[in-house]
């Protein structure tokens, strides 16, 4: 538990400190009340309430983890814990009635952690949508598991040629553009020389989860051969696609695989290319894409 509330401890800790400065400013300005005067039914209510937004806290911060959406859920859950906690210690510490910050720091906190609430809740709302499309298009692939690759969570080849011919009809019925971007890692085959064909394997799962993370809704990723990816982009001009597939060139750098034998990581790239559909057949643009692609890696090869 403690492990993996870990990474979210500096959150923890500024909401216990915060807490036990309410309680040492209600101590130090105040005076305890007696039993008789406790009234249980606020005590149950208002403590209770303090409680379940603590346990709220703990159940998102272990069950998620971090990124803007959890800082929106935690610090929602802490500032309303905070209301909460102050206003449960006018229950046991009467306050002079000269004083009246107890009732911003009761009442302030509350209305801030309702709208950090709602955000989180809003963008986590979003993430799972984003999440059941993913599922979607996975399963409409596995229903096709003849045109599915055996490696990677993918369409294979025969599965993009259906579908790109497909999206090139509904292109040119609907004039709107349809582009592709290659992606091509380089240097594969030293991965597999220096360290077997099973960590290349591995290479290319983490490789095809990590592209699905950085694509929208409607792009196609499929695996053409080998450690060569094409994305189908609908409704994309050539220089959205462009900026797309830079996006995907620097994931691909960024990617921090480690072999599963030595712990190694391995810096990884890719080489890219893009092209926009013209009134041609999916195997012509298919051609061109590959064309396009060789031309890069040749350059890169020049300036190496």
């Amino acid at each position: 538990m403690f492990y993996v509330l870990k990474p979210h401890r500096w959150k923890l800790s500024l909401l216990l400190i915060a807490a036990n400065l309410g309680l040492l400013l209600h101590l130090a300005c105040g005076e305890l009340k007696s039993v008789s005067e406790w009234v249980w039914l606020d005590i149950i209510g208002e403590g209770g309430s303090a409680l379940l937004a603590l346990l709220w806290l703990g159940l998102v911060l272990k069950s998620r983890p971090t990124g803007r959406v959890t800082n929106y859920l935690a610090l929602g859950l802490g500032c309303i814990f905070f209301s909460w906690w102050i206003d449960s210690l006018d229950e046991f510490i009467r306050l002079p009635d000269s004083i009246t910050w107890d009732h911003w720091l009761e009442s302030g906190p509350m209305p801030v952690g309702m709208v950090l609430l709602t955000l989180g809740i809003y963008h986590w709302h979003r993430e799972q949508l984003a999440i059941s499309a993913q599922m979607e298009k996975r399963e409409r692939l596995f229903r096709e598991h003849r045109l599915f690759d055996k490696l990677t969570p993918l369409g294979g080849a025969d599965y993009l040629k259906r579908q790109l011919a497909d999206s090139l009809e509904q292109s040119q019925g609907q004039q709107q553009p349809l582009s592709l971007v290659a992606l091509d890692l380089d240097n594969f085959a030293a991965i597999n020389q220096a360290y077997g064909h099973a960590e290349g394997d591995a290479v290319l799962q983490a490789l095809s989860h990590l592209l699905l993370l950085n694509l929208r809704r409607q792009d196609l990723l499929c695996r053409l051969a080998g450690d060569r990816f094409v994305v189908l982009l609908p409704n994309t001009g050539e220089r959205q696609a462009q900026g797309l597939a830079l996006e995907l060139q620097q994931a691909v750098r960024g990617l921090a695989h480690k072999t599963r034998q030595h712990g190694e990581r391995l810096q990884l790239s890719a080489s890219i290319a893009v092209v926009m559909a013209l009134k041609e057949s999916p195997q012509d643009l298919l051609k061109r894409l590959n064309i396009a692609l060789a031309r890069a890696k040749q350059r890169l090869a020049k300036s190496a």
